[in-house]
């Protein structure tokens, strides 16, 4: 009789732990990485006009088009829900293609671009390149999103105009492959208007002084796995975690980084949903 009791609680443990399994690997192979939602996030700023309050920022990264679940169609997709937040500016951090992803099928950069094209927002939309568009040919790339009327900058600046009052976009190219030349950039800002940093990898965030207002990037994916107690350990930085998702505050300086849209080398993700993020940026009181 024990003998019984036994062996239906044996199967009962095993057909749990098969069917946590189950569960768990349609949730990280196919339930998430094909999901996407918007977050929306409000961040106050020191040094930031007070006409501008409110100013809207779509932002969006790593979309690895052609990734398992984010095919061109997906894409459409992707730019018709970002309109629909009617943001003020777009801005795209990176790594529009996919090398190797598993599962994958490479999309080149001129249908990609060509979809992108449909992006609509009043100042526009502005993008920088990522390792894999570098990897690939980004030269290529950044032709195909500048004959669909995106502005790319690598190591450049744009001043904007919002509601009477002037602030600059600036961009820093990929770190990884193109090296930092934030003093270099920054250095052809010359009056003292608020400044906001795009840029693919946060890793340059040491090298980003206290006069820009704020720096976005993508690049970690949020590490595409976020598992309970020990977090994301497969973030692609030197610094660990440390600037893996979300807003980041240091000595006074702001970071914040997205976890995009697709997916790069294995098509998992687990508490780590795609997103395109809505920014609302207000004066700090």
């Amino acid at each position: 009789m024990i003998r019984m009791i036994r062996s239906k609680a044996f199967r009962r443990i095993v057909l749990f732990s098969a069917a946590a399994v189950l569960f768990l690997s349609v949730r990280a192979l196919w339930w998430e990485p094909s999901s996407l939602i918007i977050v929306e996030r409000t961040i106050p700023l020191q040094h930031w006009h007070a006409e501008h309050a409110g100013l809207k920022i779509a932002v969006m990264s790593d979309l690895h088009v052609g990734a398992p679940h984010f095919d061109i169609a997906r894409l459409r997709d992707v730019v018709s829900l970002t309109n629909e937040q009617k943001p003020d500016l777009i801005v795209i951090l990176g790594d529009f293609l996919i090398q190797g992803v598993l599962g994958g099928t490479f999309v080149p950069p001129e249908p990609i671009a060509d979809e992108l094209s449909a992006l609509q927002a009043p100042l526009g939309v502005v993008a920088v390149l990522g390792n894999h568009d570098w990897w690939f040919d980004g030269e290529r790339m950044r032709r195909a999103l500048m004959s669909a009327g995106i502005k790319v900058l690598a190591d450049q600046s744009l001043r904007m105009i919002y509601k009477d009052q002037p602030f600059w976009l600036m961009g820093l190219d990929d770190l990884w492959t193109r090296g930092s030349h934030v003093q270099r950039t920054l250095a052809a800002i010359h009056d003292n208007e608020p400044i906001i940093a795009i840029t693919h990898n946060p890793d340059i965030f040491p090298d980003i002084p206290q006069r820009v207002t704020l720096t976005l990037a993508g690049h970690t994916h949020g590490g595409q796995i976020n598992l309970p107690l020990i977090g994301r350990p497969a973030t692609p930085s030197k610094f660990g975690q440390r600037f893996a998702y979300g807003l980041i505050e240091e000595q006074g300086r702001k970071l914040f980084v997205t976890s995009g849209v697709g997916t790069s080398i294995v098509p998992v993700r687990f508490r780590v949903k795609p997103e395109i993020v809505i920014l609302t940026l207000v004066p700090e009181e």
